[in-house]
């Protein structure tokens, strides 16, 4: 099946740790309550697979963003690890949020040449979509919009 990832908001940790203490894991992933918004993938992972992502919507180096302590903080589990949630970084929610979103598409083509590109769903096995990549990104700055509007944090929980 794979790997489940959920991009969330949350008001801040302790509230990121209740969403995944009271999330319900069912065969096909996690779900959270209905009062946190999300955003629920295959294959991209926050950690190693977002940092090219991070690294050209905010113009950060990828030393800065690597050295951010909320980049892929551990904020908590359920259970005995059947989900966990990991922190996002606030810059990368902020420039995500005010990221002209008609550009989403060209990061994504420069996100699919590197390195590090994840395979979501749709592409072929080994290959990354710019344009599944781009949808995933149109969709997280959605969320890192609605996210930074209302003083909330981005996180994701993962269901292996």
């Amino acid at each position: 099946m794979g790997v489940l990832y959920g991009y969330y908001s949350a008001g801040d940790d302790r509230d990121a740790v209740r969403a995944v203490v009271h999330a319900e894991v069912h065969d096909d992933g996690a779900t959270l309550a209905p009062d946190y918004d999300q955003l629920v993938i295959k294959g991209v992972d926050p950690v190693v697979e977002i940092l090219p992502a991070e690294v050209l919507i905010t113009g950060r180096a990828a030393e800065d963003v690597q050295t951010d302590p909320r980049r892929g903080a551990l904020v908590g589990m359920a259970g005995d690890g059947e989900v966990v949630a990991v922190s996002l970084t606030d810059t990368f929610r902020d420039a995500l949020a005010a990221f002209d979103p008609r550009l989403l598409d060209d990061v994504a083509v420069g996100w699919a040449r590197t390195s590090r590109t994840p395979a979501v769903p749709g592409a072929a096995r080994g290959e990354s979509d710019p344009h599944a990549l781009g949808r995933f990104l149109k969709d997280l700055a959605a969320l890192a919009g609605r996210a930074s509007s209302t003083g909330r944090r981005l996180y994701c929980w993962i269901c292996p």
